[in-house]
């Protein structure tokens, strides 16, 4: 694990901000983009501003602990803190699991974009170099790695800000031969066409394209300077993510009518092939596959540092544990996980296979959850001071804000169609994780010796009411010490 010493030469705000975009902005929006602009029509852009909100809540309470303590376990280690062993244990692997199918996915979707050149290409195969690529790239280090991240982010981002400009013009009548589009589509479409319950349909999906911004914490050990990069590089993902996002958005509104939206086809490349262009399509192709290769390289990034810290907190084999600044063991294994997640995409029925995928967006709702809950048991203990860098304005307000807003998207996952079987996935996942840890420390306790009247807990490991048994019996002695003495004057005392 890096030093602090090699921390400060470490990661820079503009290589912690290029990775969280390129983690964040993946084919979720590219694609899942077009499912809320057809859920709330107009109104989607009301679901962006809010969902930046929630996003801007949750990386501020993130960003106040992890300035306070840049661990690599991040908002596990955060969690465990709060609330036990138990919670950092469920916490880390609920997100791991879930990112591993998740990226799985992810290497299926690029390998269906790649057969468009290579049509003879084996999925299974093209996923499967894709996800070895991945890996073996990712055990070159944060600094290599954030250098490729950056340029497949700034692919990315270039890509929206060409639609955004592209899309201003044609709207602007700036375009050669065509008129000028003005309103458009926004003359005839209510703003509101399903209420506010369309807003709240869209929610789901709008707070996935901005999830992945967890990398930030994860990557902290590994930044120089966090006190001041972690909070810059905040600000700069989120005024990026607000803009490009709430711009292309404001710009298909007006060209393509949102009743129209295709659900597996890009909202962006619609909107440009209805006006011509239809060479659109293939160039967002190549940018998808890079949208795809940046989030997977990222989101490896944070999959190996979280194995590192479950390993380390003896949550995970102790094999996986890694003292080296790169996590290779829990990288290769992270590698190996994604491999066998896909692979049974080709063994399982395809129905059970879309269950175990459907998993990806419970994990990380679930993680932004514990993200504020932990931030608001370490605030309360914290109080509010200039060592503390606290950033989260409006606390305690804003914290139950965001929870409640997280617990309300988290319950509307069974309306949204294909995203029901994720929360019962999920929570089948959390009631076995638990039942995993309390199994787990339940046997450890039983095999541990000498434990007389606290039977169950091993020496050093935490008693029934919180406090290791050294520590209960040195209060004992002390308390025995000062009761006075039974024995006769001339007995030795």
């Amino acid at each position: 694990m890096a030093k602090t010493g090699e921390a400060k030469a470490g990661l820079t705000t503009f290589h912690l901000t290029m990775m969280a975009l390129g983690t964040v902005v993946g084919g979720s929006f590219f694609l899942g983009s077009g499912v809320g602009i057809k859920a709330a029509g107009p109104a989607i852009l009301l679901a962006y501003l809010i969902g930046g909100v929630l996003v801007y809540i949750i990386l501020y309470a993130l960003s106040e602990m992890t300035v306070a303590d840049p661990v690599s376990g991040s908002f596990r280690t955060y969690a465990e803190r709060s609330y036990g062993a138990g919670a950092g244990f469920v916490t880390g692997w609920v997100y791991w699991i879930g990112l591993i199918f998740a990226m799985s996915s992810e290497s299926i979707a690029a390998s269906t974009f790649l057969r468009v050149w290579f049509p003879n290409l084996s999925p299974g195969v093209a996923g499967t170099v894709i996800i070895v690529g991945v890996t073996l790239l990712n055990l070159l280090g944060a600094q290599h790695l954030s250098k490729l991240e950056s340029s497949l982010a700034a692919v990315k981002l270039i890509a929206i800000a060409g639609f955004i400009a592209i899309g201003l013009a044609i709207i602007a009548g700036l375009m050669p031969g065509a008129p000028a589009v003005g309103a458009g589509e926004l003359r005839s479409e209510p703003w509101l066409p399903g209420g506010i319950a369309g807003i709240a349909g869209s929610m789901l999906t709008v707070v996935l394209t901005y999830a992945g911004f967890e990398v930030i914490g994860l990557a902290a050990s590994e930044v120089r300077n966090p006190r001041k990069t972690i909070p810059r590089a905040i600000n700069l993902t989120l005024i990026s993510l607000i803009g490009l996002y709430v711009g292309a958005i404001a710009v298909i509104l007006p060209l393509f009518p949102s009743r129209g939206i295709i659900a597996d086809e890009s909202p962006l490349v619609l909107s440009l092939t209805r006006w011509g262009m239809g060479w659109a399509g293939t160039l967002m192709n190549i940018v998808m596959i890079t949208a795809i290769l940046s989030t997977m390289l990222a989101a490896m990034f944070g999959l190996g540092r979280m194995i590192r810290s479950l390993a380390g907190e003896g949550h995970a084999p102790n094999w996986l544990k890694d003292e080296t600044d790169v996590p290779y063991r829990g990288i290769l294994f992270s590698g190996a996980a994604m491999l066998a997640g896909l692979g049974l995409g080709y063994l399982l029925p395809q129905q059970v296979y879309l269950f175990l995928l459907s998993l990806g967006g419970f994990s990380l709702l679930f993680s932004y959850f514990m993200i504020l809950a932990a931030h608001y048991k370490w605030r309360r203990r914290t109080p509010c001071s200039p060592e503390a860098a606290c950033q989260l304005p409006g606390f305690p307000y804003t914290s139950w804000l965001g929870l409640t807003a997280l617990v309300a998207i988290i319950a509307s996952m069974p309306f949204i169609p294909g995203q029901g079987t994720g929360l019962i996935i999920g929570l089948i996942l959390v009631a076995l994780l638990a039942g995993t840890y309390y199994l787990k420390t339940w046997i450890a306790g039983r095999r541990a010796p000498g434990m007389g009247q606290y039977s169950g807990n091993a020496p050093g490991r935490k008693g029934r009411v919180g406090m290791p048994l050294a520590q209960m019996e040195a209060a004992e002695e002390v308390a025995n010490s000062d009761r006075p003495s039974r024995k006769g004057p001339d007995e030795p005392k």
